[in-house]
């Protein structure tokens, strides 16, 4: 190849990797399944299903099909760890794609973007991080969490609650996005029951001193999205950057925090509408089967 052909060759290459993320690996949502050893010695199985960072616009019709889908899974328990909405008309579209799902016990907390519609942004911000947040108009947050609780899901926002789920007895707490600095752990610290089948912390965005609360009160297993899972993967390195405290070895999946604990980031099933791409990191839902330790 002659020298003069290697920009042409880098520029055909990268309108391919972009056209790939753009056009395609961005609508390829996907189930991940993982196993949790967190219920006490002699239960069965518990299911939980974790979504996050859905990022609904009322057009993506695709994305609202394949969660109504979700519903033939028959979780015991569904989390929503917020960030639902992308648009001012998408609290119908996010309400009809759950669908059946808000029938189920389950649970939510808030995240930045179901507050405040995204703005355009220069992506190397996320290089660059300060407290300057770019946040757009106001989002009607408050018609999303009305249906959610008058369907019967509790809102943790900043609060404790509970659930029953498959004939067990489930503690939760969950907090207001970090992200904005909303979170108040002290409204809601103190040890988690010892006498509830399972303990579960919710937050949008996994913030380590936080989990570092939730596992000293003794929570079992702390829920959270935010990140995307980096959304653009570098291969074999993995997230350039997580968006907040979060190592970026962590920045989706499952993972031990302590041993007494564990985190699940779910890489969400969205984008931003002005940076809609992925690359290596497909959007996605979970399905937690929780075992006994034992």
């Amino acid at each position: 190849m002659r020298w003069y052909a290697v920009p042409a060759a880098l520029a055909g290459l990268g309108a391919a990797t972009a056209a790939y993320a753009g056009l395609y690996e961005r609508n390829q949502w996907t189930l991940r399944r993982f196993s949790v050893p967190v219920l006490p010695p002699g239960q069965g199985p518990l299911t939980v299903l974790h979504l996050s960072d859905i990022h609904m616009l009322a057009r993506q019709r695709g994305k609202q099909r394949w969660l109504r889908e979700l519903e033939a899974l028959e979780p015991d328990l569904v989390i929503n760890t917020g960030d639902n909405l992308a648009g001012h008309d998408a609290v119908p579209a996010t309400v009809a794609a759950l669908g059946p799902l808000l029938d189920r016990a389950g649970a939510f907390v808030m995240g930045s973007n179901d507050y405040f519609a995204p703005r355009p942004k220069n992506p190397l911000r996320y290089f660059f991080p300060d407290d300057k947040r770019i946040i757009g108009e106001p989002l009607p947050w408050r018609d999303l969490r009305e249906v959610m609780t008058g369907r019967g899901w509790v809102d943790l926002t900043n609060r404790c609650g509970e659930v029953k789920a498959d004939g067990r007895r489930i503690a939760l707490a969950g907090l207001d996005d970090p992200h904005l600095g909303r979170d108040r752990y002290d409204e809601i610290a103190g040890v988690a029951p010892i006498d509830a089948d399972l303990r579960l912390g919710l937050l949008h965005s996994p913030e380590p001193r936080l989990i570092d609360r939730f596992t000293a009160d003794g929570y079992d297993l702390i829920l959270a999205g935010h990140t995307h899972g980096g959304q653009v993967r570098v291969p074999f390195y993995g997230a350039p950057v997580t968006n907040c405290g979060i190592d970026r070895a962590r920045s989706r999946w499952l993972s031990r925090w302590t041993d007494s604990s564990w985190l699940h980031v779910s890489a969400g099933l969205g984008t931003s509408p002005y940076a809609p791409y992925r690359f290596a990191c497909r959007p996605e839902a979970t399905l937690l089967t929780l075992v006994s330790r034992n």
